[in-house]
């Protein structure tokens, strides 16, 4: 287990959440800048696992919520975490004793190492997803049956919102119309919980899996093929960006990415159904992969991974695709984030089986 996030793990961490993001969770770049600032000015991050916090702990889940499109423009400054954590201090009568990000995907992966730093408590080694999803009831504590006990948000305004959703579907509602209404970007934390009611609810050893993603690709001689073997990815397609159709609409972004095939794939498209995450990957009507299993676009040369909102006509880019954690395989992981709960009339394959 890694001690402490230091400067010197940023990049590697920021580089690993960007491609477990799967086109989404936000830019790295905000995120990793903000973190290289938080611990030059307060200090290196301690990442703790669970078994390192008192039962009764509270563990802090924090993550941006809205449109990636819209978060690169409008970025958090560093009171919003403040404003958080007050709120909960005020709820609970007491202060939590380490954040966790939500979802380690993206540049909610990075940023809560900024977010710990400002409020002087350690880095939980977990998540909620170990990949991102685009909504709030699509997280590991919805899947173990915790009540969707309590939603805080706050904007760069400084507004504060809590509410009090009856379950983790109107925890999505609620929360979707609040961000929109903050300008479809706002800081959020859900299901805070104790250290005990966190075991087997949330998703381990996320934050060391991530450095380790982007340490993989360090002076690698084929970034490309070392990506892919530490992830034990299946390849779906190296090609051209050819076409992209993206809009921004109801706090996410949605759209479809057409990748021509070059090379040993010249022939073969290969088309991205997008909701701020790489979602469905089809090929002449054949899916070769589909959520929750995960499916992130890279640079072919230097295997960088791109966000949905820096897809561009005539990236050069191979498309990767492997498998999620177990829980989302179970009835109800697939029920929450599987490829119906997104509209697509299609039973979850695995992709090591398909692909």
């Amino acid at each position: 287990m890694q001690a402490r996030i230091t400067l010197e793990d940023v990049a590697a961490l920021a580089r690993g959440c960007a491609v477990l993001g799967t086109g989404g969770g936000g830019d790295v770049r905000p995120g990793a800048i903000a973190a290289r600032r938080a611990i030059r000015e307060y200090g290196e991050v301690p990442l703790v696992s669970l078994d390192e916090l008192p039962d009764d702990a509270l563990v802090l889940p924090l993550s941006g919520i809205g449109a990636p499109t819209v978060s690169n423009e409008m970025v958090h400054g560093t009171d919003e975490p403040v404003r958080i954590a007050e709120e909960i201090e005020r709820i609970f009568g007491r202060r939590p004793a380490a954040v966790m990000s939500s979802e380690i995907g993206g540049g909610n992966g990075v940023a809560p190492v900024a977010w710990a730093a400002r409020l002087g408590l350690p880095l939980l080694d977990a998540d909620a997803m170990g990949r991102a999803f685009p909504e709030v009831q699509m997280v590991s504590m919805y899947v173990a049956g915790i009540p969707a006990n309590l939603v805080v948000m706050t904007d760069v305004v400084g507004n504060v919102v809590t509410i009090r959703p009856v379950d983790g579907l109107w925890a999505e509602q609620i929360a979707r119309a609040v961000c929109v209404a903050a300008g479809s970007s706002a800081l959020m934390a859900d299901y805070v919980l104790t250290a005990r009611e966190c075991a087997g609810a949330v998703i381990e050893g996320t934050v060391s899996r991530a450095i380790a993603v982007g340490r993989a690709t360090e002076g690698a001689a084929d970034p490309l093929a070392a990506l892919t073997e530490e992830l034990g990815a299946v390849r779906l397609i190296t090609g051209k960006l050819t076409d992209l159709e993206r809009r921004t609409t109801g706090g996410f972004v949605r759209g479809t990415a057409t990748v021509e095939g070059t090379g040993d794939d010249r022939d073969r498209t290969l088309t991205l159904e997008i909701q701020n995450e790489n979602l469905v990957a089809v090929e002449d009507g054949r899916v070769r992969a589909m959520v929750p299993d995960l499916i992130t676009v890279v640079d072919s040369q230097t295997a960088t991974a791109i966000p949905t909102e820096g897809l561009r006509y005539g990236q050069r880019v191979t498309v990767l695709a492997w498998p999620c954690d177990p829980l989302w395989r179970t009835p109800k992981g697939l029920e929450t984030a599987g490829p119906r709960a997104f509209g697509y009339d299609m039973d979850y394959l695995p992709v090591e089986k398909i692909a």
